[in-house]
């Protein structure tokens, strides 16, 4: 027990410093991504100064990209392509489509966007936090859609990217699951009239995992991937707008 208190501010302060990632870090045995949930579960401080740097009012065709690492990563990727007025990227690496759910008024509402374009649920899929089922998965995307469309948002729902495995938690299965979430995201998407954005089926190697030449890892796309990403996207806001 003394032990743990003497941590205490070790952890208090690694929490300040950390970045949400896709493999939990551990210190002395403790997980400190469980004891960061705790401190801020979505994460809702991440973004919280660069909200406070969005001209509410400057751009009437603002798009607020939400989702995990790989919406996260095309920014690091494509750094020109989001300048935090007109595209405007809110990515956090690791997180589940719950924790997006809950910082869904932060990080797009209150940015008053045009457009949302939600790609998220890969991590479900791989545990990062604690898995009910596909349907729950689907479930959190709705709500994050009917949210934005009250607000009158268009919503740009996208398919969940091919993995044949996940390299920092193997065993999941997506090969076979993301393609049972993708369907159950389609079908909402056509009975609620949201543009969905089919990337599996553009970036699938045929055996539903990512092109070799699309990333490095299986799951997160390289600068060729972002480009077919890119070019889909844009076509996709076109038309809705």
């Amino acid at each position: 027990m003394l032990r743990f208190y003497f941590l205490i501010p070790i952890i208090l302060f690694v929490l300040n410093c950390l970045v949400a990632q896709e493999k939990p870090i551990s210190l002395e045995g403790i997980d400190l991504r469980i004891i960061s949930m705790h401190y801020d579960w979505a994460n809702l401080a991440r973004y919280e100064d660069k909200n406070k740097e969005v001209v509410i009012n400057q751009n009437e065709d603002r798009v607020v990209f939400m989702g995990n690492s790989i919406t996260e990563g095309w920014k690091n990727q494509m750094p020109t392509m989001f300048d935090n007025q007109t595209f405007i990227n809110r990515g956090i690496s690791g997180q589940t489509t719950p924790q997006m759910l809950l910082r869904f008024r932060a990080d797009v509402i209150e940015l008053k966007p045009e457009v949302v374009v939600i790609l998220a649920g890969t991590n479900d899929i791989a545990g990062n936090t604690p898995l009910r089922d596909l349907e729950s998965v689907a479930g959190n995307l709705a709500s994050m859609g009917e949210l934005a469309k009250h607000h009158n948002i268009k919503v740009i729902l996208c398919s969940v990217l091919p993995a044949s495995d996940y390299p920092w938690r193997t065993g999941k299965n997506p090969d076979t699951q993301i393609p049972i979430l993708n369907e159950l995201i389609r079908d909402y998407a056509e009975e609620e009239g949201f543009y969905y954005l089919d990337y599996f089926n553009s970036m699938t190697d045929g055996n539903n995992g990512l092109k070799a030449n699309y990333g490095s890892d299986g799951v997160h796309p390289n600068i060729r991937g972002y480009r077919v990403m890119r070019k889909m996207v844009l076509k996709a806001i076109d038309k809705i707008l």
